[in-house]
């Protein structure tokens, strides 16, 4: 089988990933509750609450990791930000292009790979690029209004940092916990059960 047919999805992937993102749907919605919830806890510095951020953006990069093909990451997180959205988030409508700008975030750092590296390094950087892209649609969409230093930057930063220690380490360990109960034995993860 050559690469071109290994990047081929199968219906299971199509399965999974769908099942995952759904899964992430539902977190979504219900993080959204906790976001609101703990706004008050950083009203000492504001953009510290994007330590959570990271939860959103775990299925572009747990798909990425566990389906391994072309487009898996953005699926994940697209679909997961429609269904959040159809449970009612409080951000309407446009949580669904921000979960398509997060999702090709993590797609770019498994592309740069050519779709051949899992390692945690690969979802480090997935999980980076997805802060990433994620600070710069909250950067010119939710928070045009406030300050550039105070406020914007670090906001940024601190998404970036969740992301890669939540959405990158956090879905590598949640896809090395998943293959090691045998739930991904028809996926290539499924021979990555040491945490390599």
């Amino acid at each position: 089988m050559n690469h071109t047919d290994s990047n081929r999805w199968r219906t299971i992937d199509i399965v999974v990933a769908s099942v995952i993102a759904v899964a992430f749907g539902v977190i979504f919605w219900a993080w959204g509750l906790v976001w609101s919830a703990t706004e008050g806890a950083f009203t000492f510095f504001p953009p510290a609450q994007t330590l959570l951020y990271g939860v959103w953006l775990m299925p572009a990069v747990l798909g990425g990791l566990i389906i391994r093909k072309p487009g898996a990451a953005l699926y994940c997180e697209t679909v997961a930000a429609v269904v959040s959205a159809l449970l009612g988030s409080q951000w309407a409508g446009t949580v669904i292009p921000q979960g398509i700008v997060q999702g090709l975030g993590a797609e770019l750092a498994f592309a740069a790979f050519r779709y051949r590296s899992f390692r945690l390094p690969t979802a480090l950087l997935a999980g980076a690029l997805t802060g990433l892209s994620a600070a710069l649609f909250d950067f010119f969409v939710w928070n045009g209004g406030y300050d550039l230093t105070s406020y914007r930057i670090p906001y940024a930063l601190l998404t970036i940092v969740s992301a890669t220690i939540i959405a990158g380490a956090g879905s590598w360990l949640l896809a090395n916990a998943l293959a090691r109960t045998g739930a991904l034995d028809r996926f290539p993860a499924a021979r990555d059960r040491t945490l390599v």
